[in-house]
């Protein structure tokens, strides 16, 4: 399993790897207890590499973090998730020093923390790296790229991919 088929679905608990797709939605197997469920094309999904946490001068990726936790603790947490909230937010606030306070909650930190305990075991972070192919989204959706020739200031730009016009398709002006 790759961290970049991980996802976050809103409204459900847990994290999920994306099985299969189909015109409906997704097919999501649970990582908690390995049952698959069916998500709708118009929900929201999130996959954790898109995922990060504001910090003062910007932002640092959820990858980053996990590979911090992971050096310094191995697989598991040394700190309660469901313990004080103080106590989750110095221990954050040792991993990710510079971390806008006001727009990173402690339900924020908690959940990344359930998300470590979840996935740690399965993934080594210290091979996770950013590559190219981590635009392209594991959900199958693509972004086509419309490129545009240099047109006449009385018309509009042509879409290369457009039809060329023939006699029968040109209007007269």
């Amino acid at each position: 399993m790759e961290f970049k088929e991980i996802i976050s679905v809103p409204g459900m608990s847990g994290l999920y790897k994306v099985v299969a797709n189909n015109r409906a939605g997704f097919i999501v197997e649970s990582l908690a207890d390995s049952k698959r469920t069916i998500i709708n094309s118009n929900q929201r999904i999130m996959t954790l590499i898109d995922i990060a946490v504001y910090t003062a001068d910007g932002e640092v990726p959820l990858r980053e973090i996990y590979k911090k936790i992971q050096s310094a603790e191995g697989n598991k947490l040394k700190v309660d998730v469901k313990g004080d909230q103080a106590k989750l937010r110095d221990y954050f606030k040792k991993l990710v020093p510079n971390f806008d306070e006001e727009r990173v909650y402690t339900s924020d930190i908690k959940k990344m923390l359930t998300w470590y305990e979840l996935i740690s075991d399965k993934i080594d972070f210290s091979k996770v790296e950013k590559t190219e192919g981590d635009e392209k989204s594991i959900l199958g959706e693509k972004e086509e790229k419309v490129t545009t020739k240099s047109h006449h200031e009385a018309h509009g730009p042509r879409v290369e991919s457009a039809k060329k016009s023939t006699a029968r398709t040109r209007k007269k002006v």
